[in-house]
């Protein structure tokens, strides 16, 4: 008999974010499907079909998962981590011609490399030959939620950057993580909820 539904957003604490409230958390390492690439997410052909190669990859793991190894889990969110040479480019200039990113999707730790070559070989996707299996591993970090439109985020990175992170004795030490709780095909832009996170390391 397969198993309830495992659904990791509820078991790791660091998946919960609060708006208006900067938390200090412990993030654990975690499994994901990843595809790097450059570039306006709006415009970008890259990031588009990025996303077109992991979602089917990540639901036939999950399929897979209930099917073959008789342990089922909820789909997690779409995630994505970004930099530039220029960190103002995300907190001011908003120039998204020059971010870089990687889109990713955590599965369960039961999930390993064989098993995702598998399922990679099955599917047929733009970048399916970019994909790749990674353990993420980032630790403390800050992080809040911020709920409203992607272009809205500017103001919320600057305090957290400027003031949250030295006021804790902290400097930022990784990229800049975003994990999209809604949907932006569904959901209004002023009801879009992510959570902002920034890897960090003690003074």
């Amino acid at each position: 008999m397969t198993e309830a539904a495992v659904d990791l957003r509820r078991e790791i604490a660091s998946y919960s974010a609060r708006r208006g409230r900067f938390d200090v958390v412990e993030v654990p390492p975690l499994s994901f499907l990843m595809i790097d690439g450059r570039g306006d997410p709006n415009t970008a052909p890259a990031y588009r079909e990025a996303i077109e190669t992991l979602y089917p990859v990540a639901y036939r793991l999950k399929f897979f998962s209930t099917r073959e190894l008789g342990r089922a889990y909820k789909m997690m969110p779409l995630e994505g981590l970004w930099w530039a040479d220029d960190m103002t480019v995300f907190t001011q200039r908003r120039d998204k011609s020059r971010w870089s990113w990687t889109a990713m999707i955590a599965v369960p730790d039961w999930i390993d490399g064989g098993q995702v070559d598998a399922v990679r070989d099955a599917v047929s996707a733009p970048r399916i030959d970019a994909l790749r299996f990674e353990r993420f591993d980032e630790g403390l970090c800050v992080q809040t939620l911020h709920v409203g439109p992607y272009d809205a985020e500017g103001p919320v990175l600057e305090q957290m950057h400027d003031e949250v992170i030295p006021a804790q004795g902290l400097r930022m030490n990784g990229r800049h993580h975003e994990i999209y709780l809604g949907d932006p095909r569904r959901a209004a832009p002023e009801k879009l909820r992510t959570i902002l996170r920034q890897p960090v390391e003690r003074v």
